[in-house]
């Protein structure tokens, strides 16, 4: 992102002073016509949510009083074989139901608890649970009213589509949205730029007018970028990359100035 950049006005009257800023200009003044958005970790605040869930299931099912370490302890392990698993998912390499159930066993056999039952219950209860959180990112709300007048958004994710869209639900977002693409449905996963292709098909919408909105440098947006559409990074926690992405933003509100 480039730095003292003034208002668009200012420069309405004033030429850019340099390339890069009339670069710059050039893209805070092309004509969008289709956003798309991540849902987790984007807009829905997925982190908050899913710990929370977690903690209540591992109350639920007292599995401190049987010999597991305390919940922190525990969501830290989980963690680590639910980021694996998910990128062997994307990857085709496992199945949605190994995913769903595998993250947990894994974890507790991690801590010598060898209870496949105790992994599919916890599975259930996480699935049933989680979709009723409505927990999204600050401003998400009074961007998307903003940004909603204006252009068509849409939603690309990942994740399962009875949970997806039970999600968007609880949280009062799919009014917002014209096309809710699931993976699950497209046939494609991000960030293969299939799925961005049939989005745009499924939108009638051309590349060329369209951004795509979302946290994961490599599932979201160099796939995107893959597929010829813009991108806005959401980089809430200030990563440092390399990448030449279109936009980076840190907050929702961010998008207003953008857009």
């Amino acid at each position: 992102m480039l730095k003292n950049i003034l208002p668009i006005k200012y420069y309405l009257i004033h030429p850019p002073p340099s390339p890069e800023i009339y670069s710059y200009f050039c893209l805070m003044n092309k004509k969008y016509s289709h956003l798309y958005f991540d849902l987790d970790k984007t807009i829905w605040d997925f982190e908050r949510n899913s710990e929370s869930t977690i903690a209540e299931i591992y109350a639920t099912l007292e599995l401190t009083k049987k010999g597991l370490p305390s919940f922190d302890e525990f969501h830290v392990v989980y963690e680590g074989h639910n980021l694996k698993l998910w990128d062997l998912y994307r990857k085709n390499e496992i199945s949605k139901q190994d995913l769903m159930v595998k993250r947990f066993n894994d974890a507790l056999l991690d801590f010598g608890y060898d209870k496949p039952e105790t992994a599919e219950r916890f599975s259930d209860l996480y699935l049933q649970i989680l979709p009723t959180r409505t927990g999204v990112f600050p401003g998400t709300y009074q961007a998307l009213d903003y940004l909603s007048e204006k252009y068509k958004l849409h939603i690309i994710t990942n994740g399962f589509s009875e949970v997806q869209y039970t999600k968007l639900k609880n949280a009062d977002l799919e009014k917002y949205f014209t096309h809710i693409i699931v993976s699950e449905d497209a046939g494609a996963k991000k960030p293969d730029k299939a799925i961005f292709e049939y989005a745009l098909k499924l939108a009638e919408a051309d590349a060329a007018t369209s951004v795509m909105i979302g946290d994961d440098l490599e599932v979201d947006l160099l796939g995107a970028k893959a597929a010829g559409i813009d991108q806005v990074f959401f980089n809430v926690n200030r990563l440092k990359h390399e990448e030449e992405i279109t936009f980076e933003i840190h907050a929702m509100e961010e998008l207003m100035r953008i857009f």
